[in-house]
């Protein structure tokens, strides 16, 4: 699929939409290392975007909407609808909605022009398919972060069945070039083992 192109070019432009959404990632009440846990996370999501895409192709927009793979996801807590499976897919759905509406919202009132900020929804809520090379790299980024930073936790609290089937649904989300990197990446020695577990 070819890769669209935004209208907006203004360097200026793109740093006041930035400003905007880590303005956002700023009010997140949760604290990682000192700092706004979304704030991080879109720090790591957006440093594997260039890896992903094709060299050239990680330009401004790529990065913004990497940024919003995570956006205000605090402002819906999970126990606010019922902890069962109807339940769960509720809140992802309602979830992805309203972060797909805050990214367009927030990029648009700083300027990105219209078909642009549709796009940026479409990709925020999770509404593109994985043959959109952004999309596929957001979803590749999002999975090397959890084995990088989330896994371990994951990993103390669970089975290793458990573990193993989480593992195994990941891979099958990541294309050829996430999977490749993320056989490259420093892995705590916990996860390495469990992700050899579940790829064998």
């Amino acid at each position: 699929m070819a890769f669209m192109k935004s209208h907006t070019t203004d360097p200026a432009t793109w740093d006041a939409i930035r400003a905007a959404i880590d303005a956002a990632h700023a009010a997140d009440p949760v604290v990682e290392n000192g700092q706004p846990a979304e704030l991080v996370y879109a720090d790591r999501v957006e440093a594997w975007m260039p890896k992903l895409l094709p060299e050239g192709e990680c330009d401004p927009f790529a990065r913004i909407a990497g940024r919003c793979q995570h956006l205000e996801r605090w402002a819906i807590p999970r126990d606010s609808y019922p902890m069962d499976r109807p339940g769960y897919l509720r809140w992802r759905r309602d979830l992805g909605a309203r972060q797909g509406e805050r990214a367009a919202q927030l990029a648009g009132e700083a300027g990105l022009d219209d078909d642009s900020c549709a796009y940026l929804q479409r990709l925020a809520s999770k509404r593109c398919k994985s043959s959109d090379p952004i999309a596929q790299a957001m979803e590749d980024a999002a999975c090397l972060v959890f084995l990088q930073h989330q896994a371990p936790h994951f990993a103390s609290k669970h089975s290793e069945e458990k573990i193993i089937d989480i593992l195994q649904k990941t891979w099958k989300k990541m294309s050829p070039r996430g999977r490749e990197l993320a056989l490259q990446c420093d892995l705590h020695p916990a996860v390495a083992d469990l992700v050899g577990k579940a790829l064998g």
